[in-house]
């Protein structure tokens, strides 16, 4: 079947790896990749015909992988860390270059391959991190926003490293040419992003309005891979015009929507790629160089441990995020295939070195779930050793605390918080390891503790056997479950409420003995319903009474009912529901001087006065006989038909 055959054969055996891995709860892409490398060497010679045109199916792939991963760019991610994001990353990357260097003089290995090594291990996988982030309901922690910043950046620097990869196999006299191509890269990039920001969001548009998927997806595509294709004939990659135009597209209004439309198409080339990837791999090198193998992950996992431990510390990052940096980046990412390619194509490494360094990033990505979980247990042993540590304290009270409130995280959340109890003099404590924010609630002038409220020094420095009530503002169910324990472990009888991410998380998180867990997307569309409702013209005690449904079924822990449809059924009978209104007689009113008993009110409209403010006093059940006075306030009870009838007749509403 030609080439029509080979494309069966690699989907149906990449889907197998693919399946078989995400079973054991790793990245696809491992098993796609190992899917190829059972291709290649499952006869001597392989079942697949047509490599060489796999392969120019697989550049597409890299491209459409690139423009989708410029879709997802969120600049807005890296705001709150853009120090370490861009500065740290690109020191960063210039060690790891260097460290490769070394390794690759050790091994008595060419300079540019050394330098090639340099660029591959310098970049983690976002697949794995993010992965590993969402398993361990760790996203929104400070540990994992300085991750996907530095990721991020590791992605944008991955295109230069892509054009200058191709110049090193004659690095002395490429110097001059690194540095014009590196030029052009910049000239294009202006002209592209010029042109593009003006008339790729138009042609989104125009297509937009045709309300044809089938159009969208195709013109979304095309313009990822026209775009590449005008770079291509600057003698720029492909793959650099496809991650230009993704960008473009993300900061349009139709990013969301190409992005979903092209994930499927991405999806099937990326598999046609790292399957193409896996056949490269030339098993019997990497069974004759097992334990070389071996050593280079073992070193390039210490090595880029410490250099983004030691960059977290430079940037002022303390507690557990060296930690988590260290370990959860210790990776080598899927941008290395991309970078092996480019300098085997390029003849810059021969194919045994790129099936080594392809073996090296594979087995790095298997482990590192493994790696990543022993953050918390390490953080742990270290302040068991280092007990001496004291713990920073600014603003704290002179008094002793005693049924105050800690609040745990001084971000935004936090922070609103604690503006509240503070007018209110309610005693409080806040917990913030960012050290950034906390110079900020240092400014306010709260009383806060600088440090990990997950461990038990930390939270007795702020009293919590002694506090009424704890507040966690991190959505974590790891971090959420560890103070939670041992709060309650000392105080028995503290009230804590907790933040969740979703509704699925408040299932969780109700499971661990805590009073109140509040999901803000989900109170924020209980406010929408409930301003729509009034808009409406329903009453308050039906729309609350729904509101009081919605909450107790979405924080119910023990059960997944759905809203009570009888009540919603209901929700059409409320205007029948009686109401209070409030109205003023004015001078000169047909109520002056005269009382209740006198106007007939209930017998004519069928409402009741059941309250009269009066020179500021509230006279609740006024005597039928009382005469009212110029300024009186009266409260009418009623339905609204009743209310209308007596508005009309008497008053006009307040």
């Amino acid at each position: 079947m030609g080439l029509a055959g080979d494309l069966i054969i690699i989907i149906v055996v990449g889907l197998a790896g693919g399946l078989i891995f995400n079973l054991i709860k790793l990245p696809p892409i491992i098993g796609y990749i190992i899917a190829g490398v059972i291709i290649s060497s499952s006869t001597s010679t392989s079942i697949v015909a047509d490599i060489s045109s796999i392969e120019l199916l697989a550049e597409i792939g890299v491209a459409l992988l690139l423009f989708s991963i410029g879709l997802e760019l969120s600049f807005s991610e890296l705001k709150d860390v853009r120090g370490i994001a861009v500065a740290g990353t690109s020191l960063q990357i210039l060690l790891c270059i260097f460290f490769g260097y070394g390794i690759g003089h050790f091994m008595g290995l060419p300079v540019t391959v050394s330098i090639v090594f340099g660029m591959i291990i310098a970049l983690s996988s976002t697949m794995v991190v993010l992965k590993v982030l969402m398993g361990k309901g760790l996203m929104g922690t400070l540990s994992s926003k300085v991750m996907i910043g530095i990721l991020i950046v590791q992605d944008l620097a991955a295109m230069p490293l892509m054009i200058i990869i191709p110049k090193l196999h004659d690095i002395q006299n490429n110097l001059s040419a690194i540095g014009i191509v590196i030029l052009k890269e910049i000239v294009v990039l202006i002209i592209i992003v010029i042109i593009g920001m003006r008339l790729i969001p138009f042609l989104l548009k125009y297509v937009a309005l045709l309300n044809s998927r089938e159009l969208f997806l195709i013109a979304s595509t095309a313009i990822g891979l026209g775009v590449g294709y005008v770079t291509h004939l600057f003698d720029l990659s492909l793959a650099f015009g496809a991650f230009i135009a993704g960008m473009i597209i993300s900061e349009s209004d139709y990013n969301h929507q190409a992005l979903n439309d092209v994930i499927p198409l991405r999806d099937i080339f990326g598999l046609i790629f790292f399957v193409s990837i896996g056949m490269l791999v030339n098993f019997q090198v990497v069974i004759s160089n097992i334990s070389t193998i071996a050593a280079l992950v073992v070193v390039a996992i210490i090595g880029k441990f410490i250099i983004f431990y030691f960059i977290a510390l430079i940037f002022k990052y303390r507690n557990i995020v060296p930690l988590a940096l260290g370990l959860g980046l210790a990776q080598i990412g899927e941008f290395a295939f991309v970078l092996a390619k480019t300098a085997e194509q390029g003849n810059v490494i021969d194919k045994n070195f790129y099936s080594t360094v392809l073996s090296v990033s594979i087995i790095t990505m298997i482990i590192s779930p493994f790696i990543s979980m022993l953050s918390t247990p390490l953080y742990s042993l270290r302040k068991k050793w280092f007990k001496f540590e004291k713990v920073q304290t600014i603003n704290m009270p002179n008094n002793e605390l005693k049924d105050h409130v800690v609040i745990s995280g001084g971000g935004r959340v936090g922070s609103q918080i604690a503006l509240v109890l503070n007018r209110l003099n309610i005693p409080f404590i806040i917990i913030e390891q960012d050290y950034r924010r906390f110079e900020k609630i240092k400014e306010y002038g709260y009383p806060a503790i600088y440090g990990d409220a997950i461990f038990e020094t930390v939270l007795s420095a702020a009293d919590v056997e002694k506090a009424k009530m704890l507040i966690i503002t991190l959505p974590s169910t790891l971090f959420i479950s560890q103070i939670t324990s041992f709060a309650l472990k000392h105080n028995p009888n503290i009230f804590i409420i907790a933040r969740a991410e979703d509704i699925e998380q408040v299932k969780q998180i109700g499971k661990l003995n805590i009073g109140e867990v509040v999901q803000p997307e989900f109170e924020a569309s209980l406010e929408i319903i409930r301003q729509t409702l009034l808009h409406l013209n329903f009453q308050i005690t039906g729309i609350q009474n729904i509101i009081d449904e919605m909450r107790r079924d979405a924080y119910s822990y023990d059960n997944n009912q759905g809203l009570n449809v009888s009540l919603l059924s209901k929700l059409k009978d409320t205007p029948f529901l009686l109401e209070t209104g409030w109205y003023e007689i004015k001078p000169d009113s047909i109520f002056e001087g005269k009382s209740i008993v006198d106007m007939e009110i209930r017998e004519k409209t069928g409402v009741s006065i059941v309250g009269i403010m009066r020179d500021g006093n509230f006279i609740p059940n006024p005597d039928p006989k009382i005469i009212f006075k110029a300024g009186d306030l009266i409260a009418v009870i009623g339905i609204q038909e009743t209310r209308t009838l007596f508005e009309q007749n008497y008053f006009q509403t307040v």
